[in-house]
């Protein structure tokens, strides 16, 4: 079951997925003004500071615009955690994040009943992304709200498991909210993730090629020019595999179909300056889904594309 946060203040049942160095307030204000929860790293907000203006202008903005327009719905947003060691800034987020009483946080590598129980003591909701039972198990054991399934496919960071197999193996034991990324980049894969038993769509390639995404125009024009099979999932660039567009990596240098793996133990998702971290920095995550982008727009004309989609194959299925 959903928190009334999540169940009353959607327009359409997706969540914007947090897009490293890409998700910003002017993406994030865009996706809650039309109604889908907008999402970012925390650390994409470098310094620290940053990130206490970033929490204050989005609670600022969204909070008027609900003001001014009482008859839409506004989504709330939400700010991603890295919870892994490489993020030496972890309780320093914590601090801003509680201290703006952000309303959804995601946490991400690692699973820590301290961070559930800091968003949770002012009423916010946490939820961990996951690839297996393992770790589904472990996040809800230790305080989280809800779980967010990353099935294969997905960009960025994803498993390997078919979204039918990792979301009917999670409700059978989870009745609490329940995402699912990987690959949902029309409003029929939209309805898809709910039939199967997912409450919300958890959506992020899509949103890289709007106008408002913090992405350079050659990552915008790719997402809308290429496919699934332009796909490559690979462990090189931060330790834990993950999809990144095959052009990419052509354009470092690189054999995409010849890449060395990488060592797990050394992970590393830049929270600091590494020469690592800048090296892979023009390296271009994106899911499995993209065939359905084909042009690059405002995020409001993505989103009604969305609920038109979405609207049209509930049609079908009651025709």
């Amino acid at each position: 079951m959903l928190p009334p946060i999540l169940r009353d203040n959607l327009a359409l049942p997706v969540v914007g997925s947090p897009l490293f160095i890409i998700s910003h307030p002017a993406l994030v204000i865009a996706q809650c003004k039309s109604g889908v929860v907008g999402a970012f790293p925390t650390l994409n907000a470098r310094p620290v500071e940053q990130l206490d203006d970033w929490l204050a202008e989005i609670t600022s903005e969204l909070d008027n615009y609900r003001q001014k327009n009482p008859e839409k719905k506004v989504a709330p947003f939400a700010a991603n955690l890295i919870v892994h060691r490489s993020n030496n800034r972890l309780e320093e987020d914590i601090r801003l994040l509680v201290k703006h009483k952000v309303p959804v946080v995601i946490t991400s590598l690692g699973a820590v009943p301290e961070v559930n129980q800091a968003v949770q003591s002012y009423g916010g909701i946490t939820l961990h992304d996951v690839t297996n039972q393992r770790h589904a198990h472990s996040a809800i054991n230790k305080g989280a709200t809800g779980l967010i399934c990353v099935a294969a496919g997905a960009g960025g960071h994803a498993g390997t498991l078919s979204p039918f197999a990792l979301i009917q193996e999670t409700r059978e034991w989870f009745d609490g909210p329940l995402l699912l990324a990987g690959s949902i980049a029309n409003g029929g894969a939209v309805l898809a993730a709910q039939a199967m038993g997912a409450d919300l769509a958890y959506i992020g390639s899509p949103f890289i090629a709007t106008n408002e995404a913090r992405a350079v125009d050659d990552y915008k024009q790719a997402i809308a020019q290429f496919g699934a099979e332009d796909i490559v999932y690979t462990n090189l660039f931060t330790g834990v595999h993950g999809n990144y567009l095959r052009q990419s990596i052509i354009n470092a240098g690189m054999d995409p179909d010849n890449l060395p793996e990488s060592d797990p133990s050394k992970m590393d998702f830049g929270s600091g300056s590494s020469s690592k971290a800048k090296a892979w920095k023009d390296i271009w995550g994106c899911g499995q889904g993209i065939g359905a982008v084909k042009s690059v727009g405002p995020v409001a004309d993505l989103v009604d594309r969305l609920k038109r989609e979405y609207e049209e194959a509930r049609a079908r299925l009651c025709a």
